[in-house]
């Protein structure tokens, strides 16, 4: 999960980063009472999780109380990058910049470990210093079990060559980041710039922050989702405890396992260039068990997506049995027309695996006017593909 600007800054702020004072609000006039409580002036900064605010004029220095009302007016409902501002944050304004730096520290999946990335080139993407610059980027490893303390900490100041006048503050500022990045156990944490000002401080002037979704259950992050952004079909399977994504086609997919998921989605959009162009409307993964609950609640956030002309249920017995999972879609069906749900998509179904053939031989049985049985993957794909485009 990556925060807005304000909730990194908020973030640092309870770990002891230095940061400036900073509120946010969604009204312009709002702005006024925000920059009369930092003194008079502000910053005014749109909230979107994207780069290149500044140059896209999501940024703006506000003089006086009305300059802030007048920016904000300018910067809400802005479109950056695809993004549309609904906040902005009013931020204290900086002391004269002398410097900028940049720190941060992430997860180095490629080599199993965390990594420091540090410079003296901040106020930019790293990526380009890295690229132009290669040798003003500092990288250095994280053990897991050591982390960063101060002596850490100087080796990273000492390879990142910053200058000796700030050294002893970059260090505080390392060490207090790290302890950020842990205890939220966080993927990314991220400060450009990191200013040195006039009276010899470094502050925290832009926070990027990415959490790990897998820890939630350790954390209360409810406040930090973007629920205004977030797809509403996405949100309620979440709340059934669902693997789900929405996608931008027609055939509504649901598999046991992450594995046979993505494969489904490529055989579908194989078979839909044969039919129109139809393409997979979802991953949906319901994992090992398929009880007729686990089932309705699949079929539930599917069939609620309208763009959803046909489903494709593929699954292949190990663990649960393909017996179960015939009498759960069965049963599932049954549990969506005594709640009134208006079941009228066709479902393509192919079971493999453990007790397959009672498992078809039971959806036989059944006789559900809106079930097909198809016994292989790639045909039951081009079923799906082939209802949907009909059903266009």
């Amino acid at each position: 999960m990556d925060l807005f600007e304000y909730q990194a800054r908020d973030l640092f702020a309870k770990h002891d980063v230095p940061v400036l004072a900073g509120e946010v609000i969604d009204t312009p006039e709002a702005a006024r009472a925000a920059t009369e409580r930092l003194g008079g002036k502000s910053v005014v900064k749109a909230q979107v999780k994207v780069g290149g605010r500044g140059k896209a004029g999501g940024v703006k220095l506000a003089a006086t109380a009305d300059e802030a009302v007048a920016r904000a007016t300018d910067i809400l409902g802005m479109d950056i990058k695809g993004h549309t501002v609904h906040k902005v944050m009013i931020a204290e304004t900086a002391p004269e910049i002398l410097e900028e730096y940049y720190v941060s520290f992430l997860l180095d999946r490629a080599n199993r470990t965390f990594l420091s990335i540090a410079s003296v080139e901040g106020g930019m993407e790293i990526e380009e210093v890295a690229a132009t610059r290669p040798d003003a980027v500092a990288k250095i490893a994280i053990d897991a079990i050591d982390g960063v303390d101060e002596a850490k900490a100087r080796e990273i100041v000492e390879a990142a060559k910053f200058p000796a006048e700030v050294a002893d503050r970059v260090v505080n500022v390392l060490v207090t980041l790290w302890d950020t990045f842990i205890k939220s156990d966080a993927l990314l944490v991220e400060v450009n710039p990191l200013a040195k000002v006039a009276s010899g401080d470094v502050i925290a002037l832009d926070g990027k922050v990415s959490l790990d979704d897998n820890a939630e259950f350790r954390h209360d992050w409810d406040e930090l989702h973007d629920k205004a952004a977030a797809n509403p079909l996405e949100a309620a399977a979440k709340e059934k405890n669902l693997n789900y994504v929405k996608l931008d086609g027609e055939v509504g997919i649901i598999g046991n396992g992450a594995g046979l998921v993505m494969s489904t989605l490529d055989v579908v959009a194989y078979a839909g260039e044969n039919h129109g162009g139809v393409k997979p409307a979802n991953f949906l993964d319901i994992g090992g068990g398929a009880s007729a609950q686990v089932m309705a609640n699949g079929l539930e956030i599917i069939l609620g997506d309208p763009d959803v002309k046909s489903v494709f249920v593929n699954v292949f017995g190990g663990i649960t049995a393909c017996d179960e999972v015939a009498n759960g879609i069965v049963q599932a069906l049954q549990l969506l027309e005594d709640r009134g749900e208006n079941v009228s998509k066709p479902l393509v179904v192919r079971l493999d695996g453990n007790n397959a053939e009672l498992g078809r031989q039971i959806l036989t049985d059944a006789n559900h006017p809106l079930v097909q049985r198809v016994d292989t993957m790639d045909g039951a794909a081009d079923k799906a593909a082939e209802l949907a485009h009909a059903a266009k």
